[in-house]
């Protein structure tokens, strides 16, 4: 993936290198691996604000991601690497043979 380097118009921006999101695919997401994100927006189970200044953004889909893969020895291709709005890294989806 190519990185953006910034100029330091700011301390903050003296270090920041960013990744190009140009490469990561256009396609939508696989529809079986994707379900709905409530958001809870500071409130517990009763419905009352429990964690102040929560709330708003934008609306989110959970990408379902395998964290227990046990496909040791078995090659894989990767056929996309997308965007994940869940957290801060790319996220890929792999074919198995």
């Amino acid at each position: 993936m190519a990185l953006k380097v910034f100029k330091p118009y700011s301390a903050g921006t003296r270090t920041r290198i960013d990744l190009v999101r140009e490469e990561l695919t256009t396609d939508k997401p696989e529809k079986t691996l994707v379900s709905g994100l409530k958001s809870n927006a500071g409130r517990n189970s009763q419905g009352r604000i429990t964690v102040r200044h929560q709330g708003g953004g934008h609306k989110r889909k959970y990408r379902v991601i395998d964290f227990k893969r046990n496909k040791h020895g078995i090659p894989g291709t990767v056929k996309t690497i997308e965007y994940d709005p869940n957290r801060s890294a790319n996220i890929a989806l792999i074919a198995y043979a």
